[in-house]
């Protein structure tokens, strides 16, 4: 009886292992940078899905953007 309990929990946390091992997310990366036309950047940031069994790679859902305000260089004064 110990000894059926000892594999079935084997068993169980080899599945768990492989289930957890087939899918892996990363980031967030940068997927676009652009310009509003106004002077300000837009940046887009997105995580990447890898599912390990399929080989399939897929972007996330709710990807984050920042607009990024680029001011031009104060004028130094000439001598």
């Amino acid at each position: 009886m110990k000894k059926t309990i000892q594999i079935a929990g084997a068993g169980i946390m080899a599945v768990a292992v492989a289930t957890l091992a087939g899918c892996s997310t990363v980031g967030p990366f940068v997927t676009s940078i652009s310009s509003d036309g106004k002077g300000d950047l837009i940046v887009q940031k997105n995580t990447v899905h890898l599912n390990g069994f399929t080989g399939i790679v897929s972007t996330g859902e709710n990807p984050t953007t920042e607009v990024i305000r680029v001011l031009p260089e104060p004028q130094q004064q000439q001598k």
